[in-house]
């Protein structure tokens, strides 16, 4: 059984894959807080907290939210979002949380070679830091949008950097890249310095920190100046741009 938070169909706001139609699958858990993202957010009994701008599917304290589907039932509530009349079919975008806290599951794996097997393009979006194995050829197609975390997200270092997986996914797959999430240039040294480590098969996106447009507002231009120096590439956060940080889009 896996704790599904949240499910909906909408653009694809990040990464390498930004501007396509998508459905996304939310999970519950993670094995970060990550407080030192600051967003501010209160828990159902009132205690006030700060983490990612995912903290209602990572903190559990919103586990009751959380419905446990097995991958049949997950198969449903993802077929519901899905247009038959779209041009192309829809990009399946697994994210949290941290999904690959379930990698093992039976009904995960389940779920993800049922999509693989129907020509729709998978992407996990992670943290990196949980090793996981690749055999199947279905696991090889899938894009791991490896959102490495950063000092500022307030996590221990031997805990958030797992060069090895990094380097297994990026071996192993086909379309896998590295995500960074950019406030000032301690989090560029950051990069430049770790990057030194993990082979040169990815290819590495800087991403302005910021939940809101104002936010955004604050780091884009600093981050996407420091892609062009640096030869990375920039994604936006088309969502919020769009959306803000309503919920659920």
């Amino acid at each position: 059984m896996i704790p599904i938070m949240e499910s909906f169909s909408s653009i694809q706001g990040e990464g390498k894959r930004a501007g396509n139609v998508s459905i996304f699958v939310r999970l519950g858990g993670c094995n970060f807080s990550c407080a030192g993202f600051g967003v501010e957010y209160e828990t159902p009994d009132g205690e006030k907290k700060k983490g990612c701008d995912s903290w209602y599917s990572v903190d559990k304290a919103f586990k009751h939210t959380w419905e446990l589907l097995d991958y049949k039932d997950m198969i449903k509530k993802i077929n519901s979002h899905i247009v038959p009349t779209h041009y192309k079919k829809a990009d399946i975008v697994i994210t949290g949380g941290e999904p690959t806290m379930y990698w093992k599951d039976k009904d995960f794996q389940k779920v993800l070679r049922y999509y693989s097997s129907r020509g729709h393009h998978i992407t996990i979006e992670t943290n990196a830091s949980i090793s996981i194995e690749i055999i199947d050829d279905y696991q090889r197609d899938i894009a791991f949008s490896m959102s490495v975390k950063l000092a500022v997200s307030g996590e221990k270092e031997h805990k958030r950097i797992n060069i090895d997986n990094i380097s297994n996914i990026a071996s192993k797959t086909k379309e896998s890249y590295l995500k960074f999430v950019v406030k000032d240039q301690s989090d560029v040294n950051e990069i430049l310095e770790l990057i030194q480590n993990i082979p040169d098969l990815v290819d590495i996106y800087l991403m302005p920190l910021g939940e809101t447009r104002e936010a955004l507002e604050k780091t884009r231009d600093f981050v996407m100046t420091s892609a062009l120096n640096h030869g990375f590439m920039y994604t936006d956060r088309l969502h919020i741009i769009r959306w803000n940080d309503t919920p659920g889009v």
